[in-house]
C-alpha cells in the first residue's frame, strides 16, 4: 500500500504544480494499491478549488470518489482524537491537523510509503517518501 497525500494529488492534477511531471512519471509507476483519507480528498477539492483548478478539482472527484483509483478509509473518532493527540503534542512541528490524521491511518494500516511532496512527511520517520 502506499499512502498518497494531498500534494501528490495537487501535482498530478494541477498543471502549473512544479511537481507535476514529478507526480505523473511517478504515479504511473505504481502497482500497489493507492490509500488516502477522507480528509485528504477534503484538503485536495478544497486546495484546487481554491487556486482556480475547478475542472480539475472535478476531474479528481470523479475518479478518486466516484471511482476506484484509491482506497479512501475514514478517519474514525478514535483516528480523530489520536490525531488531536499528535497535533497538540509535536507543537514543535508545523504539521497540519490533516497530516496528522494521516500519519494516524499511515501507522494504523502499516504503511511504509507515502507518496507526496510535503516534507511533513519525512519528518513522521515512518515511512520512505516517494518520490
Amino acid at each position: 500500500m502506499i499512502f498518497v497525500d494531498t500534494s501528490a494529488w495537487f501535482a498530478i492534477y494541477s498543471l502549473r504544480d512544479v511537481n507535476h511531471a514529478a507526480a505523473i512519471c511517478e504515479a504511473r509507476s505504481f502497482r500497489e494499491q493507492l490509500i488516502t483519507t477522507d480528509y485528504v480528498v477534503d484538503e485536495t477539492l478544497t486546495l484546487l478549488r481554491a487556486r482556480g483548478e475547478n475542472r480539475r478539482a472535478i476531474a479528481f472527484g470523479q475518479r478518486v470518489i466516484d471511482g476506484n483509483s484509491a482506497q479512501i478509509v475514514t478517519i474514525s473518532e478514535l483516528d480523530f482524537a489520536s490525531a488531536w493527540k499528535l497535533f497538540h503534542t509535536y507543537h514543535d512541528k508545523t504539521w497540519s491537523f490533516t497530516d496528522c490524521t494521516s500519519r494516524v491511518i499511515i501507522e494504523r494500516f502499516g504503511i511504509r510509503q507515502a507518496f507526496a511532496f510535503d516534507d511533513h512527511f519525512r519528518q513522521f520517520g515512518t515511512v520512505t517518501v516517494v518520490p
